[in-house]
């Protein structure tokens, strides 16, 4: 069974940073993609951004570019999220997933989720 398991989040000024965690199991780790996801009040969850297990290719929305980088340690089966130059707009539960490809694709496709860590952005 895929467990996915996030820490980290906290409340931040803007202008500050956080890094997030995601400590996975039940799965070989090295063969899934692994993406960040974040879900606002009263909106839809999005995807973030996600690296590939090859070659650890990344993809970032325009929203977070050059501000997140994500990080994955295929030793240690974990999944990191710096997210720096945080913004109000970024205050959102931010969720760890999985997709059974190595490759990031359709955020659709991700099929596994931890339970969340809140980000709160204070202006």
């Amino acid at each position: 069974e895929v467990q996915l398991v996030e820490s980290g989040g906290g409340l931040v000024q803007a202008g500050g940073s956080l890094r997030l965690s995601c400590a996975a199991s039940g799965f070989t780790f090295d063969e899934y993609g692994l993406g960040w996801f974040r879900q606002a009040p009263g909106k839809e969850r999005e995807g973030v951004t996600c690296i590939s297990s090859v070659g650890g290719r990344t993809f970032y929305i325009d929203s977070v570019s050059g501000r997140f980088t994500i990080s994955r340690d295929n030793a240690k089966n974990e999944v990191y999220l710096q997210m720096d130059n945080l913004k109000p707009e970024d205050t959102a539960v931010y969720y760890c997933a999985a997709r059974s490809r190595r490759i990031c694709g359709p955020w659709a496709d991700f099929g596994s989720w931890g339970q969340g860590t809140q980000v709160t952005v204070s202006s």
